[in-house]
């Protein structure tokens, strides 16, 4: 309890403090003697009558305070309202500190005056003693308390301080201390009877609101005593057990009283005993609680607290409607709407259950298996197809998990499975690849037929080290190598997996700071006329050189990049980078960036783009932004309207590494596309492969028939290039053949070398075609 002062007690609580100063006057009396004998031996010691008047003056005021006393008696305590208790508190001040100033005054006298060692120790131990006996006198007023301690504190401390003396100084400083431990004491015990008091002023309140609560709550209530007889009953027992009026019921035997509501319902004998058997189960704590049936569609849920004395407090209440609603949602709650296996939460439960009914250490598996290629189904044909194969292949996992085999659907197109105990783990691998091998296959629905194949990852433990979170830990990690390097098959977990995964998790973390502090680098491979004559223009490749690693290739970290859901940060830094250096370039020249899924996923490009152009003062036409057929997948319509608004900003578009995709043909009439980058695998054996290079000249022609230009990348070779030149297949050609990405510095070399000798590159070119 904070105090605020009395005026923030309720008037009777203030009455009672103040009362209770009033109250044990003996003490009064004694405290009254022995300061009067002090006096008396002190006056006889030092012949001094300022002590024999002090006598006389602490005589006066405790016959003042008598008297005040004898009138707080007599006074109508009922008709006192604040002001009146006051009144009385502030009486009792006055005589409370003149006796204890008259005290301390005396210690004052003594050290300053007297100088009588006998007169400086009776006064001070005798003011020392009173105010000790402050704490049990006077807790009921605050103020009191605090008058009294300063009364007898400050003349002795001033005492101390006037001899000029450092000990004595020092005795003065540890006065303080004592009348903070004084007041604290006594507003301790204040607090302590402050909350009692006002416990026990709610205490009648309590009882007459919880009578109103217990007989209004929804629940039925027994109390009962150590031998099971009902001490009280609510009216909500009696009307759900049919026991009639609450009263006759005290006294009575538990027992009795249910056999007695229990006949009502129309049970038999043996239901009977079984309720009863359980609510005695209830009773002893066998059992937390118990849901009992009690007749057909009455369900009633009992728990039972005990009590001290060994009584204990029966509650039970109708749960019918929850029973029902169980019933009806278990299903929903333990399996996967979709596919009807279980969950996660259900599935853990499951393999708990099977490991618990082992009867014999052995090995145990655990697989996560991913459909391979599932989201292109999804993307074209459509999600319900995607949920109607998703229920296919549960449907064969159903047949295949024989033997005690635990199946989940875990997310998407995930699944868990759990092998129970095998031989050894030669056995149980052989085993996991053969169910692997028969869930493969081919899947026929609604006249639909999808040859189907699954990535796994497994982990396979003695079964007393099964940890279901670490095994998916691990299990994810060999399906990540899966997918890494033999998609389709299936990998058994080694430790050095989690050293790589360790790895490429701190590699994420340096890339991220790599990014931060603008670690990254640019290199340029330029794209030359066909005769190698000049550049035109220069794609923009990032580099990273890591500080311990040394460079990392662009394939990993840019995958990394797209993981982690910041390559968009990279296509930010490589554009602001591409558009200050091709504002250094020769006018003729424009630079190339890649653009990424998630670049196209938001219109946040559109402003990235204009601001770096902006900034580096570089006209729109001179940045080519190069989007390949994987960021058309999915949404082709949001995508489509972006490249349309950055080409109405007079942006070239390009499509990069055409003719890898699926449909990349449909995408020439549909994109506002401007030039058209033919991929590598076109050029490559064109000079001994005639079939496809007629597929080259075939993709070019139709290209230069919808007014796109041609820049065919990957060309390495001299034969390559003489054959590009020889049917005028490109505008520009991009490959080891002319140069191998560079620094800026180089680039800026070969471009002003050429500008040099324009006469040499062109009889340079023509040897080449």
């Amino acid at each position: 309890m904070t105090d605020k002062g009395q005026n923030t007690l309720p008037a009777d609580v203030y009455l009672s403090f103040v009362s209770s100063l009033y109250g044990n006057r003996q003490t009064l009396f004694v405290g009254m003697i022995s300061h009067v004998i002090t006096f008396a031996f002190v006056f006889a010691k030092t012949s001094d009558p300022f002590f024999l008047l002090w006598s006389a003056f602490v005589v006066l005021i405790w016959s003042l305070r008598a008297h005040g006393m004898r009138r707080f008696d007599r006074a109508d305590k009922t008709a006192l309202d604040m002001a009146g208790i006051r009144y009385w508190e502030n009486w009792y001040n006055l005589g409370a500190v003149g006796t204890t100033f008259a005290l301390g005054t005396a210690c004052c006298y003594s050290l300053v005056v007297s100088r009588d060692a006998f007169a400086e120790i009776a006064c001070i131990s005798v003011t020392f003693g009173t105010m000790v006996s402050v704490v049990g006198r006077n807790y009921g007023s605050p103020r009191t308390v605090n008058y009294m301690v300063l009364a007898a504190c400050l003349p002795i401390a001033a005492g101390f301080l006037a001899l000029q003396d450092f000990y004595h100084a020092v005795l003065a400083t540890l006065v303080l201390p004592f009348a903070m431990t004084t007041r604290s004491m006594a507003n301790g015990v204040r607090t302590f009877l402050y909350e009692n008091v006002l416990a026990a002023r709610d205490l009648a309140t309590i009882a007459d609101r919880f009578d109103a609560a217990l007989n209004n709550m929804p629940h039925g209530l027994f109390m009962l005593d150590a031998d099971h007889r009902i001490l009280v009953a609510n009216r909500r027992a009696c009307e759900l057990l049919h026991l009639g009026s609450q009263d006759r019921l005290k006294d009575c035997h538990l027992d009795l009283v249910l056999r007695y509501g229990v006949r009502n319902t129309f049970l038999n004998l043996e239901q009977s005993k079984a309720i009863l058997r359980q609510l005695q189960e209830l009773l002893s704590g066998d059992r937390s609680r118990a849901l009992l049936q009690v007749r057909e569609g009455l369900y009633l849920e009992f728990t039972a607290a005990r009590r001290e004395n060994g009584g204990a407090v029966l509650i039970f209440e109708d749960v019918t409607a929850r029973v029902r609603a169980e019933n009806k949602i278990l299903h929903m709650v333990r399996y996967d709407s979709l596919t009807g296996l279980p969950n996660r939460a259900y599935f853990s439960d499951l393999v708990q259950d099977a490991l618990t009914e082992r009867k014999k250490p052995g090995m145990v598996g655990f697989m996560v298996l991913d459909v391979d290629d599932f989201k292109h189904v999804n993307d074209m044909k459509g999600h319900i197809t995607g949920d109607r194969l998703l229920c296919a292949i549960s449907e064969r996992l159903r047949r295949l998990t024989t033997d005690k085999i635990v199946v989940s659907h875990l997310m998407g197109d995930e699944f868990i499975l759990f092998f129970p105990n095998e031989a050894n783990r030669r056995d149980l691998e052989a085993r996991m690849r053969r169910f692997h091998e028969q869930l493969r296959g081919t899947y026929e629905f609604d006249g639909m037929t999808f040859l189907v194949s699954f990535s796994a990852g497994c982990v396979m433990v003695p079964s007393d080290e099964f940890r279901l979170d670490e095994m998916q830990i691990r299990a994810d990690l060999a399906l990540f190598e899966t997918k890494s390097r033999a998609k389709g098959s299936v990998t058994v977990f080694e430790e050095e997996m989690d050293a790589r995964y360790v790895d490429r998790q701190k590699l994420k973390e340096d890339l991220r700071e790599a990014l931060a502090a603008d670690a990254l680098s640019v290199a340029y491979q330029p794209m030359f006329v066909p005769d190698g004559t000049s550049i035109e223009c220069c794609e923009a490749l990032a580099r990273w050189t890591h500080p311990e690693r040394g460079p990392v290739a662009p394939n990993v970290f840019i995958q990394i990049a797209e993981e982690m859901g910041i390559v968009s940060e990279i296509t930010r830094f490589m554009i602001n980078r591409a558009c200050a250096d091709c504002a250094t370039w020769p006018p003729h020249m424009s630079v190339s960036v890649n653009l990424s899924v998630q670049d196209l996923r938001g219109t946040s490009i559109i402003g990235v783009v204009t601001e770096a152009l902006e900034a580096a003062g570089l006209a729109p036409h001179r940045l080519h932004l190069e989007v390949t057929e994987s960021c058309l997948m999915e949404e082709p319509v949001k995508v489509q309207a972006i490249l349309q608004e950055l080409r109405a900003r007079g942006i070239t578009i390009a499509i990069d590494d055409f003719g890898t995709g699926y449909s990349s043909l449909s995408y020439l009439d549909q994109l506002p596309l401007d030039v058209i980058k033919i991929d590598r695998s076109f050029v490559r054996n064109i000079g001994e492969d005639a079939r496809r290079f007629k597929l080259l000249r075939g993709t070019v022609n139709l290209s230069r028939e919808l007014g796109l230009r041609i820049v065919i990348e990957g060309v390495e070779t001299q034969e390559q290039l003489a054959l590009i030149n020889k049917y005028h297949c490109a505008d520009l050609v991009q490959g080891y053949v002319f140069a191998a990405p560079m620094s800026p510095d180089a680039l800026r070399d070969r471009y002003e070398s050429l500008a040099r000798k324009p006469g040499e590159a062109r009889r340079r070119g023509r040897r080449v075609a």
